[in-house]
């Protein structure tokens, strides 16, 4: 398989797209802790299916931090006792607002949220969730392909 518009290219022509993108993630990333920004820029990439982002937002996370271990678990992260209360929450509110095709948010799924972060918080981390959700939409519709080294 091969890059329907590369990437390069694809942000040279519009340049306003990922300017925009860019600038909401650098906005909520202010307000929120990076190793959590990790954890849901993950999480969302691996239910959208995006190799591209699941390579770059995998490497980052570790480069800031993060242990392999944590990431090997993260899309079983209900099941295992490694994520903190305010990292499941964060993960269960990234989940709604990606699957969110033909289902509700109900109030229960937002007072979830709501227990471990402030108003302020919800709103930038809603704002990674929409940002990670738009790029992950790019990346696969143009086919954008992983650079990996060490395989």
């Amino acid at each position: 398989m091969k890059e329907r518009i590369a990437y390069q290219q694809t942000y040279k022509l519009q340049p306003v797209l990922a300017q925009s993108l860019i600038e909401i993630g650098e906005a909520a990333a202010q307000k929120i802790e990076h190793s959590l920004i990790h954890l849901v820029k993950l999480r969302v990439s691996q239910i959208n299916g995006c190799a591209f982002c699941q390579h770059m937002h995998s490497n980052e996370a570790r480069k800031d931090g993060e242990k392999q271990g944590r990431l090997d678990v993260l899309p079983a992260w209900k099941e295992v006792p490694v994520f903190s209360a305010r990292e499941r929450a964060a993960l269960a509110w990234a989940e709604k607002l990606t699957l969110i095709a033909g289902k509700e948010v109900h109030d229960e799924d937002f007072a979830e949220v709501r227990e471990q972060f402030s108003e302020e918080e919800i709103v930038n981390l809603t704002s990674v969730i929409v940002a990670i959700n738009a790029w992950n939409r790019i990346a696969i519709g143009f086919h954008f392909i992983p650079v990996i080294k060490d395989i």
